[in-house]
């Protein structure tokens, strides 16, 4: 698609492609315009000699025409002070996604960043998670696609738009939202995620033409190197808790993926993070083009819907307070911290052999386990989620009653990150963090970050029997 560098400057969200066209004989052709199939009409018509109650006329089945939706159908009220999805000028299709979800007024990320990135700014956002950016940058991807259709043909394996993140969980979240925001656009989402089927994921985009990519960074350049995929026809690139992906050592990969893209100034790149470090700066320098910066920073590092607890115990008394935690009254659905593979497993056994309902969700668990496991957790099967940062980094389930953090996290991010699990969407949570003498020092820092002091206290006598 050639689009006018000019425009893009003016923001009116027009980039530059300057993309060569594809071979057939190197990417398989698919036509974008498929024949729609025709309804069958109803053909039930009254016969002349057609029977007749108590001699009345015959009827003949009549359909009633579903009227297509509109915007009209969805009233949000105006509110000082707030922004609706309304003001934004958006496509019908997706208000018509927004409304299913039950979106009314925009949260501060969204407000403060999507008139920019509708506009076809770059943009650097910095935000909690659980704040709404996912539907941020997804929004801004799906209303540009609808109102810049491609003007030639396309091929299977060049996606318009491209998602990173560090986590196989955090990317399949970021699909689940994407199908349901882009549920009545006719875009189609693909997720590339390492420990899953490789064939699946290349038929899924061998048989489509795919508008949208998410993906973490390992298993994509899987695909690059194989040529099953193609980047240089990508609009809009997202890289999603760039943090995240620094700390995890992925910065390497990530570098090579957007270098497989076109140039900054014909693409527009979107970046969040949870914290703005002077590495996250400098990246944002090189991937970004005159980029807007929304940093939203909340009243407070930990929400107030969570109540936060410090039980002071010795490293034999955890596992018994976990173990009667679990059992008391109120304790519904919970997910247990802990700070490595090893001790997740280990847990995660003394659980099992203890009688409690409890999964495991760790980087060493085969990635069709852990979304089974997920569901399970989802849908109440079972009570208890036994888990590592990396694995607990993207779980999104309404309805989880407490958080423990078996092991306080080395780093205080984490228990950020951690204890949002719980008391979401309105909700109020409990988090339980055990302090004991091979660890009890982390709390220091971890209240210069939450900028408060956290009580610690020794747990109720029903907890130590």
């Amino acid at each position: 698609m050639i689009k006018s560098f000019v425009n893009r400057i003016s923001g009116k969200g027009d980039r530059v492609s300057s993309h060569s066209k594809a071979s057939a004989g190197q990417r398989q052709e698919s036509s974008h315009s498929v024949a729609a199939s025709e309804k069958k009409r109803d053909d039930e018509v009254a016969q002349p000699g057609a029977k007749k109650n108590n001699g009345s006329r015959s009827r003949s089945r009549n359909r009633k025409e579903v009227a297509p939706w509109s915007v009209a159908d969805f009233a949000v009220d105006p509110k000082e002070g707030e922004t609706r999805f309304h003001d934004l000028g958006l496509r019908d299709e997706i208000m018509q996604g927004i409304a299913d979800l039950g979106f009314k007024y925009c949260s501060p990320i969204q407000a403060g960043i999507l008139p920019q990135t509708l506009q076809g700014h770059d943009a650097i956002g910095k935000a909690q998670t659980g704040t709404g950016k996912t539907a941020a940058f997804l929004i801004t991807i799906f209303n540009d696609q609808l109102c810049h259709p491609p003007e030639s043909e396309r091929f299977a394996g060049e996606p318009r738009a491209l998602v990173i993140a560090p986590t196989r969980e955090l990317v399949m979240q970021i699909a689940a939202d994407a199908e349901e925001l882009a549920q009545h656009t006719g875009l189609k989402v693909a997720t590339l995620i390492g420990g899953m089927d490789y064939q699946k994921q290349l038929n899924r985009l061998s048989n489509h033409v795919v508008d949208l990519v998410v993906a973490t960074p390992g298993r994509l350049l899987d695909f690059m190197g194989r040529r099953d995929l193609y980047l240089d026809h990508v609009e809009v690139l997202v890289l999603d808790e760039a943090d995240r992906m620094l700390d995890m050592g992925f910065i390497p990969q990530v570098k090579r993926i957007v270098r497989a893209t076109p140039a900054k100034e014909n693409r527009q790149t979107l970046l969040f993070s949870a914290t703005f470090t002077q590495d996250i700066i400098n990246l944002s320098q090189q991937w970004t083009f005159e980029p807007i910066t929304v940093d939203i920073e909340p009243e407070n590092v930990a929400t107030d819907s969570v109540d936060q607890k410090v039980y002071l115990v010795s490293s034999q008394q955890r596992y018994k307070v976990l173990n009667n935690l679990l059992r008391s009254e109120g304790c519904t659905s919970v997910i247990v911290f802990a700070n490595r593979r090893d001790q997740v497993r280990r847990l995660h056994e003394r659980l099992r052999k203890s009688g409690v309902s409890a999964g495991i969700l760790s980087g060493e668990i085969p990635q069709a386990k852990r979304t089974r496991t997920l569901e399970q957790f989802k849908q109440g099967e079972i009570k208890v989620l036994v888990a590592t940062d990396v694995a607990g980094r993207g779980i999104h389930v309404s309805g989880v009653s407490h958080v423990v953090n078996y092991n306080l996290p080395e780093d205080p991010e984490d228990y950020v990150h951690r204890i949002g699990r719980t008391g979401r969407a309105g909700a109020t949570g409990t988090s339980i963090s055990f302090a004991s003498e091979d660890d009890a020092f982390l709390l220091p820092d971890l209240e210069i970050l939450l900028g408060a002091k956290l009580e610690c206290t020794h747990p109720p006598q029903e907890l130590l029997v």
